[in-house]
């Protein structure tokens, strides 16, 4: 039976993407599917930490990464997984060299964006909006 060696979790707004390590080759498995079956810009942003390793680093992953996302709207799940994958590359290698390398690339790869929806005045119609006046 394998092993599960770590989860490391990433967020994006309300969506949680948990990703496990698991020894193997480099696979990397979206919400049961084949990252390989996604469509062309959501496979891009799940293979960015992993060329960006590959770059750096050069050696062979012994890891592949099943990712499960819940919560949130499908731009919102990728982008936790994306992050999820680039911390469990960090805490893999422990490489500072890599670290740099994501953050000069993207710093959203190591730092989660805490920007998150405000929430609506009690009596009034949005989260911004404001009554309107009337002089007369």
């Amino acid at each position: 039976m394998i092993q599960k060696i770590k989860t490391i979790s990433g967020k994006r707004k309300t969506a949680v993407a948990r990703v496990k390590l698991v020894p193997g080759s480099g696979k990397v498995i979206y919400n049961h599917i084949s990252y390989e079956d996604l469509n062309l810009f959501h496979k891009l942003a799940l293979a960015e930490p992993l060329r960006i390793y590959a770059n750096v680093l050069g050696d062979e992953l012994k890891y592949d990464f099943i990712i499960k996302t819940v919560s949130g709207g499908k731009e919102a799940q990728i982008q936790a997984a994306r992050l999820a994958i680039a911390k469990a590359l960090i805490e893999i290698t422990s490489s500072d060299i890599l670290k740099k390398a994501f953050i000069n690339y993207d710093r959203h790869l190591l730092v989660a964006d805490s920007r998150r929806k405000e929430a609506r005045k009690p009596g009034d119609s949005k989260a911004r909006a404001k009554r309107q006046k009337s002089y007369r």
